[in-house]
This record gives structure tokens, C-alpha cells and sequence, in this order.
């Protein structure tokens, strides 16, 4: 059920007075909200619910036992079949065709033939998202962080569907608590939701849907057929479709769940602006940063043991990073790029004299654009079918130029200028835009959301095409 379709707008014109009217009464709310958010996830395919239902079981099973654990053995030994459970029904779905092949690739260059067939299991949608916030459940209770809640409030905060299929990745800590007081629906904050859910179906309906249907797709589809210049700006227009695509719904994410009552994490902030690959980092996709930094990176000994295991744990880190964005060697090789650039900055920082790249106006301009120019090629990676695709890319980039390049047009230029350059608006810009939207009467809100509506859909290309994460 996507966000930006006449499907779901009709789920929620239908969920959000319901949930309105039990918000007051939280023993009532959540099991209406359960319900809704299964039926939500069960629209795709309804036999995936027992999937995510037998999620919630295990993990709360083994958290509330880790809890109750009386010694750091059986605490450890609970935790490590937690974490078997989640991480083996992740590997089954998304990964055991990506293994299999692997395997048969490696035992022939060695003369072997591997008996093993593969299966094309159907990867159910969002499992990505829901098995790391599960896994951060069982591991803040092993750690004392959080004490295990009830199993409905726990299905409720796997479940909820604005952040279900693609994030934001939400500790439990910030959004089971909020489950358990009443709410007032007169104090939600609709200025700001209503602001997020329209940029974000702008990002998504009209730039992301355009530079996919218009120059990305083409190029990305065959290189060899296109110039160096369609090339580099394919690879331009795909790393704002991304940035697009995936911060488009989390906005709509986040504003949904506000209307609902609650608050979600930042998950964006103007990665394109970064000026290293740590900064780009602390700015995109931030939950899942945060979560690789905390329950992966952290447990590998961080920077604490030494030069040499913490440029492991960097690498390692995000060659796990990249693994989990999908079963194939390119996004291991978009996750090495990532890690090896931020190796590299590490080595940097600790040369005596070494000087921030914030510090001057022209080693900011210089830092981003190198950092933007790494994420590009990295991206490269991450958008290309194979090696071959990605090499085909690259050499592109230097064997075309002069010849024709149709695609280039000036509405592609413009949705990449618009992409990144909002990037760069001082933050203090849309807070008044929330603001000034605010302050308008009823009647006039609704004016104001009715003509962004229109705008994006005259906009945007026909049909809507999946969120890019939901493959993850």
C-alpha cells in the first residue's frame, strides 16, 4: 500500500478519526492501531502477517526472559538465540539465493560442483526494517537500557505502519513510552505534519518519479548507449532520486505518525551538504547510522583498541552496511567504498596540524564537492545491476564526450538543481514556512494543501513507481 496513492489516502482517511477518537483511552487505541497496521502491512500479502507476528512472539518471549535472567551467562546465551532467530529468518528471505550463488561461483573456481539449488524466495517488504528494530529491543533489555513492555505494546511499536516498510528505524525507547499515556488529539502538531507529508510527496511524486522515468532508468538500463555527458548527469540525477525517494518518505513517515500523535527521529539532514564521509554519514539515513554505530561498530571495540581494529570496525561496519541494503557484491562494494573513504578521513585526523575541513569558507566548498563526487560513485555501485553495469558506468564517463545527449534536457537540470540545492536553505527557512502555514485559518490550510496537491500531481509523471527502500 504505498503512500502516494488513492488506496492508502483512503486507509487513512478511514484510520486517522478512529484513531482520533481512541486516542484518549490508550487500552483502546493500541488495539485498534495493531489492527489497522496489519491490515496495512497484509494489503501486499496477507500470508506475511504470521511472519511478522511470529517477530514479535519470539522477540518478546526472549527479551522478557533476558530480563528476568539471573546470571550474565544465561542473560548472554538468550541473547545470542534473540539475535539467531532474527537474524536467520533475515537471512532466509534475503539472502539464501545470494549465498547459494556465491557458494557455486567459489566452488567453481576451484573445480567443485556444489549440489545446492536456488529457491527465489519472495522477500517480504519492510523485514529489513523491522528485524533491526526488533533486534535493538532484545539488546537494549540484555544491556539494562530498557525494560521489556507488554507483547501488545511491543506488536504495536513493531507494527505501526507509518515506519513498518521503510523506516525510520525507531528505538524502543522513544516510541514505546509514548504508548502508554493518553493523547490529545487538539495538540497535535498538523502545521508541521501536513508540511512534511506535502514535501514529501513532492520529493517523491515529482522530482524522484521524474529523474527516474526521464534519465536515470535509460542510462543506468544501458550505459553503452549513451554519452559521457547523459552519463555523469545519470549518475548526478540518481544520487538526488535516492536522496529523493528515501527522505520523501520519511517526511511523509514522520507527518503521518504526528497526525497519529507521535514523534519520530530525524532520519535527514541535507546529507549533500556534508563535507567528509563521517559527516555525510551523521546526516543520511540517521537511524540506521546510529544503529550500526550502537549495536555494531561499538561492540566490535569502536576506536578504543587501537589503529588497526578501529579501521577494521570502520570497514567491517560498513561492508555490513552495505550487505544489508541488499543480497548482491555491489552494495558490498558500495558499503567498501564508504568504509575505505572513511578510513582514509581517520588516518587524516590524527596527522599533527590537521585542520577541520568547516574551518574556512573554501575548504568547506572543496570538502563537499569531493564528498559529494566519493557518495556519487559509490552510488554508482549501489544503482547498477552488476559489475559489468557499474564498469560500463565508469568507463562511460571518460569515452563519450561530443557525441549526442538528448537527455540532458532542462527539466532534468532543474530537478537536480532544486534536489540539492534545498539542501543548502538555512534551516530557519522551513520552520517559517511551518509557522506562516500555521497561523492561516482552517479554510485557508486547506486551500494552501489543496494547491500543493494538484501542483505535485500535474507535476509528476503518470502512475507511481515503489519507494526505492521497500526492496530493503
Amino acid at each position: 500500500m504505498l503512500f502516494p496513492t488513492a488506496t492508502f489516502a483512503i486507509f487513512f482517511l478511514i484510520v486517522l478519526p478512529l484513531s482520533w477518537l481512541a486516542m484518549p483511552k490508550p487500552a483502546r487505541w493500541r488495539p485498534f492501531i495493531l489492527i489497522a497496521s496489519y491490515v496495512f502491512y497484509s494489503w501486499w500479502d496477507w500470508r506475511f502477517i504470521f511472519l511478522l507476528a511470529g517477530c514479535t512472539v519470539w522477540n518478546q518471549v526472549l527479551a522478557v526472559r533476558i530480563h528476568r535472567a539471573t546470571t550474565k551467562q544465561q542473560k548472554k546465551l538468550l541473547l545470542w538465540v534473540a539475535l539467531a532467530g532474527n537474524l536467520g529468518v533475515l537471512g532466509y528471505f534475503k539472502y539464501y539465493d545470494f549465498f547459494i550463488d556465491s557458494s557455486q561461483s567459489m566452488a567453481s573456481i576451484v573445480g567443485l560442483d556444489l549440489p545446492l539449488s536456488l529457491k527465489t524466495i519472495i522477500l517480504p517488504v519492510g523485514i529489513s526494517f523491522y528485524t533491526f528494530m526488533a533486534i535493538s529491543y532484545v539488546v537494549d533489555t540484555y544491556r539494562g537500557d530498557f525494560v521489556p513492555t507488554t507483547l501488545e505494546k511491543f506488536a504495536v511499536y513493531l507494527s505501526f505502519f507509518p515506519h513498518l516498510v521503510a523506516g525510520p528505524i525507531v528505538r524502543p525507547g522513544e516510541l514505546i513510552p509514548q504508548l502508554d499515556g493518553p493523547r490529545n488529539p487538539r495538540r497535535v502538531d498538523t502545521s508541521r505534519a501536513f508540511y512534511l507529508i506535502a514535501t514529501g510527496l513532492f520529493k517523491k511524486v515529482v522530482i524522484a518519479n521524474y529523474l527516474a522515468s526521464n534519465i536515470v532508468d535509460q542510462v543506468f538500463g544501458a550505459p553503452g548507449q549513451h554519452s559521457s555527458l547523459e552519463i555523469l548527469i545519470g549518475i548526478y540525477a540518481y544520487a538526488v532520486q535516492i536522496y529523493a525517494d528515501f527522505s520523501g518518505y520519511t517526511d511523509i513517515a514522520i507527518g503521518l505518525a504526528l497526525l497519529l500523535g507521535f514523534a519520530f527521529p530525524q532520519n535527514f539532514d541535507s546529507p549533500y551538504a556534508a563535507v567528509s564521509i563521517q559527516d555525510f554519514w551523521r546526516r543520511w539515513h540517521m537511524t540506521l547510522s546510529r544503529f550500526l554505530r550502537d549495536y555494531l561498530y561499538i561492540p566490535l571495540g569502536g576506536s578504543r583498541r587501537g589503529k588497526i581494529i578501529t579501521y577494521r570496525n570502520l570497514t567491517l561496519t560498513m561492508l555490513i552496511g552495505g550487505l544489508w541494503h541488499g543480497a548482491g557484491w555491489t552494495f558490498v562494494a558500495w558499503g567498501a567504498i564508504h568504509g575505505v573513504a572513511l578510513v582514509v578521513e581517520h588516518r587524516r585526523r590524527e596527522r599533527p596540524g590537521y585542520v577541520e575541513p568547516a574551518d574556512t569558507r573554501r575548504r568547506r566548498i572543496i570538502s563537499r564537492l569531493i564528498t559529494f563526487n566519493i557518495v556519487c560513485v559509490a552510488w554508482v555501485f549501489f544503482r547498477s545491476d552488476s559489475f559489468a553495469t557499474a564498469s560500463d558506468m565508469l568507463t562511460g564517463l571518460f569515452t563519450g564526450w561530443g557525441e549526442p545527449s538528448p537527455l540532458v534536457t532542462w527539466g532534468v537540470v532543474l530537478a537536480i538543481a532544486v534536489g540539492i540545492g534545498s539542501q543548502y536553505l538555512p534551516a530557519r527557512v522551513p520552520y517559517a514556512i511551518m509557522a506562516r502555514f500555521g497561523r492561516l485559518p482552517v479554510v485557508g490550510q486547506a486551500v494552501v494543501l489543496a494547491f500543493a496537491l494538484m501542483l505535485t500531481n500535474a507535476l509528476g509523471p503518470d502512475g507511481v513507481a515503489p519507494f526505492i527502500y521497500f526492496r530493503f
